[in-house]
């Protein structure tokens, strides 16, 4: 039956989507920062917004599974890959505009290029982001903050699409519920764009802090193939001083191990395994419940898994 579906729903878009933008059975690796994750049924560029309507209807007919993929830098997707249609935005989404102190950026922008080019305006408030590897749209679906400030401290609001409906609409910020790494927008609602309010800084000084976020994470996190951190930290604690008061850090499970540099990382090796990464996450979770008793919640998200629901 996903076969069916799956052909049928290909036929559908061929005639409004470029064949170039349409591809099948593409390793999801390389839209991972973990570097690991089977093919993907069916993977679609989206170069504009007229799409859209086509995809809607397409999505309607034959029902298949549909993924948002950004940077992925906060997603761990299964060795088997994702039986449906993985959409991810083209250049047309990674521009930005800045009039005064409003910045609107495409959801394709990643949040460092985003971080410099308000710095080299004068603008401060995103400094913050200079050393999360995400993209807008991600970003704002997950509230990603750090060094004391997150997505909801500046934006205004987002520009997102239904794709059950193929209703645009723009919601404020103060309508997206934000917590800690949490806002309301549903996995069927793609963001397209959002709009933050920053304040007029000494650049000099933007620099100056950009520069010492920068040496901060090369000192304290690890680089090389991992999703930065894994799970959230606990209220007025956090996960990575849980995980190592656990004795977890340098554990390993096959091609995947525990950060000897920051216990709330996940190190993978070169053709690494995701189910690996699944099974130390697992391990973390039952190992810091027993010394701690605290249940560690994910960050990342698990694509394609058994206990997975997308």
């Amino acid at each position: 039956m996903f076969k069916e579906n799956l052909n049928g729903f290909l036929d559908e878009i061929r005639a409004k989507i470029a064949d170039e933008n349409i591809s099948t059975g593409v390793p999801l690796s390389r839209f991972s920062t973990y570097r690991v994750g089977g093919p993907a049924a069916l993977l679609i560029k989206i170069e504009d917004t007229t799409v859209f309507s086509t995809l809607v209807k397409a999505l309607k007919k034959f029902h298949l599974p549909v993924l948002l993929i950004g940077n992925g830098s906060n997603v761990l997707i299964s060795d088997d890959g994702f039986e449906g249609a993985v959409l991810k935005l083209g250049e047309s989404f990674e521009t930005i505009e800045i009039e005064g102190e409003v910045v609107k950026a495409g959801a394709a922008v990643k949040l460092p290029v985003l971080a410099r080019e308000t710095v080299k305006f004068g603008l401060s408030g995103f400094e913050w982001a200079v050393g999360v590897p995400g993209t807008v749209g991600g970003a704002v679906r997950m509230n990603a903050g750090g060094h004391g400030s997150d997505i909801a401290s500046s934006l205004l609001e987002v520009t997102t699409i239904n794709l059950l409906t193929g209703v645009s609409s723009n919601v404020p910020a103060k309508a997206l519920d934000f917590s800690y790494r949490y806002s309301c927008i549903k996995n069927t609602d793609f963001v397209l764009d959002a709009k933050f309010e920053l304040i007029q800084g000494d650049k000099d000084e933007s620099k100056r802090f950009l520069n010492e976020i920068v040496r901060w994470r090369r000192d304290n996190q690890p680089g090389g193939q991992n999703s930065g951190s894994v799970f959230t930290n606990p209220e007025g604690d956090s996960a990575g001083r849980l995980i190592e008061a656990a004795g977890l850090k340098g554990t390993r499970i096959g091609s995947a191990h525990i950060s000897e540099k920051h216990a709330n990382f996940i190190q993978v090796d070169d053709d690494g395994s995701a189910e690996d990464v699944r099974k130390l996450m697992s391990l973390v979770v039952e190992k810091v419940e027993a010394f701690h008793s605290i249940t560690l919640i994910p960050e990342t998200v698990l694509v394609g898994f058994d206990s997975d629901s997308s």
